[in-house]
């Protein structure tokens, strides 16, 4: 973890450049118009053989050239998604001006130039980094994608910001087995997004097209949570798929459909009863809200997963603010 704000001022910028051209995977030079001003962060996390950063930074430029690469070269593929601000990343003659949810895919063995942020602006994003063989597509079709936007706001696509949002907000939830899992579910993330630009979709495990299925299935039930009509035959149906071939995409998950979706429900209800701004709101309109039109029946289900009924979470959790309130 790297925070320049836990550094003296004068010392900040010279610590990141030096971090960015000693430590990293691929080391890079850094030029910065106000250094006395620059602010940094990095966050990092192996996820096996997959590495992922968040990254803010103030407006500064990045370059590796070929000396550099012929001193050091691991042989990766980069792809940074942009989550705020704008970035320009530069290889093989191209260059990507990166809006906030896309993604750009460089590579570590090519001269390669980045500008984070402009005029005063800074950057938020994600950085990932993976071994060039953990694509399952030919080397020479993915460096076509090199320096080009793909866009994190539809499809395949989609999936990436928001599950790299989450990924480094619970950092340290995950052992190292859940990280090595989730390691292989970002490469397939990216694979599956590659190969639909590529038009190379034949050439994906079938597991791979699985589990990417299931992420988007996941991401539409989270999106219709609220809607009543919700089932597994509209989910199938917004798919593309049988309602068999969905229940069976569902049994690595220890649960069935209708499970899943109504452990997702009560959790947004349990957030919502220990949230101080919703506490005027009656118990039944979070219920409904959340896809549970009849109160007993949402009593029994929230009572058999919390232990407790809702009433009781709700005052609880009031109680514990006002002993913290007068602690």
């Amino acid at each position: 973890m790297i925070h320049t704000d836990d550094l003296p001022v004068e010392e900040r910028f010279d610590f990141w450049r030096d971090h960015l051209f000693r430590q990293v995977v691929a080391p890079m030079r850094i030029a910065c118009d106000d250094p006395a001003g620059f602010r940094g962060s990095i966050d990092s996390m192996d996820l096996g053989a997959v590495h992922v950063s968040a990254v803010e930074a103030s407006p500064c430029g990045a370059y590796r050239t070929s000396r550099m690469i012929r001193q050091s070269d691991p042989e990766m593929f980069q792809v940074a998604v942009n989550l705020r601000g704008e970035t320009s990343i530069t290889q093989d003659r191209r260059c990507a001006l990166s809006h906030p949810s896309d993604l750009v895919l460089y590579h570590t063995s090519r001269p390669h130039q980045i500008q984070t942020g402009f005029g005063r602006n800074a950057t938020h994003g994600v950085m990932v980094v993976f071994p060039a063989q953990l694509l399952p597509l030919p080397a020479r079709k993915v460096e076509r994608l090199t320096a080009t936007p793909l866009s994190g706001r539809e499809g395949i696509g989609a999936l990436i910001p928001e599950f790299l949002t989450r990924l480094v907000d619970g950092a340290d939830q995950y052992g190292p087995a859940d990280r090595s899992r989730l390691g292989g579910v970002l490469t397939d993330l990216l694979t599956a997004l590659l190969a639909h630009r590529l038009d190379a979709d034949a050439a994906l495990q079938p597991t791979t097209r699985q589990r990417v299925l299931l992420l988007r299935v996941h991401e539409f039930i989270q999106r219709h949570l609220t809607d009543p009509d919700l089932s597994p035959a509209t989910i199938a149906a917004a798919h593309g798929i049988s309602v068999r071939t969905l229940h069976r995409l569902f049994q690595t998950e220890d649960a069935t459909v209708a499970e899943w979706i109504r452990a997702q429900r009560l959790e947004h209800c349990r957030r919502d009863l220990s949230d101080p701004a919703l506490g005027d709101r009656p118990i039944h309109a979070v219920a409904t809200r959340w896809g549970f039109p009849a109160p007993a029946h949402f009593t029994r289900a929230f009572s058999a997963a919390y232990g407790v009924t809702p009433q009781e979470y709700r005052s609880r959790h009031d109680l514990d603010r006002i002993l913290d309130w007068h602690a």
